[in-house]
């Protein structure tokens, strides 16, 4: 299952030099994840009215290329892999036409119980995510 979504990148997403501020990123993957999860039918929400909470528990980013002010960059998202109690998501932010990479980055969260008790397996509402 893959997910990706176009994002402009406003005045705010950058520093003083007008390239993408490092957190921005952060904040477009994070968007990512969520739209894919909401594509599979189970939001966030409904996923927390069951109990299901998705911690970042590890992230690895390499940054290769700076976005600048105005331009289009395109998010896209996937399930690398599961075990038996996380997801890990492997992620690109790219230009509109993919021909350059701004940033790689695998993200992987566990999952938790609304008190931070982690699962000794992974919901079947995530493993429905995966079919």
């Amino acid at each position: 299952m893959k997910h990706a979504f176009k994002q402009k990148v406003y005045y705010s997403d950058t520093d003083a030099y007008g390239v993408v501020w490092h957190g921005s990123y952060l904040r477009w993957l994070e968007m990512g994840r969520v739209d894919l999860c909401n594509q599979t039918g189970h939001t966030i929400s409904s996923l927390q009215d069951d109990n299901i909470v998705l911690p970042v528990a590890e992230i690895n980013i390499k940054y290769k290329a700076s976005a600048k002010l105005d331009d289009i960059v395109l998010i896209n998202t996937q399930i690398k892999e599961t075990s038996r109690c996380s997801m890990t998501f492997y992620q690109t932010i790219t230009d509109e036409s993919e021909k350059k990479t701004y940033i790689e980055a695998t993200v992987k969260v566990v999952a938790t119980d609304k008190s931070g008790k982690l699962y000794r397996s992974l919901p079947e509402q995530l493993n429905a995510m995966l079919s």
